[in-house]
């Protein structure tokens, strides 16, 4: 009867709980996504001016646009480490501040050189953001509503193109201002805001359950009770400290996995604007609009694939299969000799590049708990970060060779589908262990 009780209280703060860490939780750092993805893909926009007065190849873009993710992975693991014992409210505030400050300074480069210099220090301000959000998210949402939870979250980084790109396309229609290049008002004024936010941060983020003043004494007790119990679990499977998540068979497969996903959508993420403009010879506003269009997609697609994960509790064929189609979507862009036709397939392939990289979180969420989550987690987005790095490299390395986009968008289609098949060599059952396939 006692125990009835306890589940009939559970599912009447359930709903109410939930409702609260959406608004106070998931809606305030998916505008940091929201700005964090602006500035670290705004170069991609910058591009269709600042090549022409920074003298920049195809080949010097792409280093540019990828050199981020150096710095970036060689510090993310220490950032994490750092976030798990300081808190989420300072070292993400932290974060956010360096980052919009730096952002906002690559209004200064001069050269290709000075470029990838802006771009390295950016990274390095950067590092730990992404991984820390995703930890953060496992401290305060049950595994039951996790994918609802990520995926919202990183709905953020479609947003932030959706409405970036004709944003930033409408600041480079403007011209200089006060003598200024406006490619060079668009870091600026995008860069900035995120600042801001940072030192907001420090004001509206609550490091725990325990200590949420927005949350009622039952649902704290609740809530803290119910993510206390899901560790406890995972303390039976975790490893059993940040070293050994080097090896862990699993983390590992998935570290490969999300290397595979990140360098297909970062390798089309910062070439889209240009490969769009190469379709039909748009004005730059009319580039803008379309960019944009794949993502609403993307949006809508994650959205209902990530909710009906948690409806039915599978997790990895809402994954691979996502991948699989994506690779359609790329060939389809690639060999169709139609714009319309050509940009059917693009917007196939950002839905389902979404669908499979929103999802993903849940996997490692489900098997790692404390010091290692942040380690296996930071380790997980670090390696798979450097897909960043070779996915823009890649493309441009392929037009410069070959002269045509089509070429590396079907490799990038390959990549995408070999992350699904890595994800479906471990499985996960309903109570959150991963055990070998077969």
């Amino acid at each position: 009867m006692l125990r009835r009780a306890d589940e009939d209280a559970a599912s009447s703060l359930d709903p109410k709980v939930q409702w609260k860490l959406t608004a106070f939780l998931v809606a305030p750092i998916t505008l940091l996504i929201v700005l964090n993805s602006l500035d670290r893909v705004n170069v991609s926009f910058a591009s269709v001016r600042m090549n022409q007065d920074l003298h920049l190849s195809p080949q010097d873009y792409a280093m540019a646009a990828g050199i981020l993710f150096v710095a970036y992975t060689s510090l993310e693991i220490p950032s994490n480490l750092i976030l798990h014992r300081v808190g989420a409210r300072i070292w993400l505030a932290r974060i956010m501040i360096t980052w919009g400050l730096l952002a906002a300074a690559n209004c200064f480069v001069y050269d290709k050189h000075s470029l990838y210099a802006a771009r390295l220090l950016l990274g390095a301000a950067e590092a730990g953001f992404f991984p820390g959000i995703m930890l953060y998210l496992c401290q305060w949402f049950p595994s039951r509503e996790r994918a609802t939870a990520i995926t919202l979250f990183m709905i953020g980084n479609p947003v932030a193109i959706i409405f970036g790109a004709p944003l930033s396309t409408s600041l480079l229609s403007l011209g200089n201002m006060f003598g200024i290049a406006a490619w060079r008002w668009l870091f600026i004024l995008e860069g900035l805001p995120t600042a801001l936010l940072g030192v907001a941060a420090l004001w509206w983020l609550t490091d725990t359950p325990e200590k949420a003043e927005w949350l009622e004494p039952d649902e704290r007790s609740w809530l803290s009770r119910t993510i206390r119990e899901e560790t406890e679990r995972k303390l039976k499977t975790s490893p059993s400290s940040v070293a050994a998540v080097f090896l862990h068979g699993p983390t590992l497969v998935l570290t490969l996995s999300k290397f595979c996903v990140l360098l297909a959508f970062y390798g089309i993420a910062f070439w889209m604007p240009q490969i769009v403009k190469a379709m039909g010879h748009l004005s730059l506003m009319q580039t803008g609009v379309v960019t944009a269009v794949p993502y609403i997609f993307a949006v809508i697609g994650s959205a209902l694939v990530g909710r009906h994960s948690d409806r039915t509790g599978e997790r990895r064929w809402h994954i691979a299969i996502p991948a699989f189609i994506g690779l359609v979507g790329f060939m389809v862009s690639a060999k169709a000799g139609n714009p319309i036709v050509s940009m059917v397939g693009l917007c196939l392939a950002a839905m389902c590049i979404w669908c499979s990289n929103t999802i993903f979180w849940t996997m490692p969420a489900s098997m790692l708990t404390g010091a290692s989550a942040a380690g296996g987690i930071a380790l997980i987005n670090c390696v798979g970060s450097l897909g960043g790095f070779f996915g823009p490299y890649l493309t441009g390395w392929v037009l410069s060779t070959t002269g045509k986009y089509s070429n590396a968008m079907v490799l990038l289609g390959i990549s995408l589908a070999l992350s699904g098949v890595l994800v479906l060599v471990v499985k996960v059952p309903e109570e959150g262990r991963f055990e070998p396939v077969g």
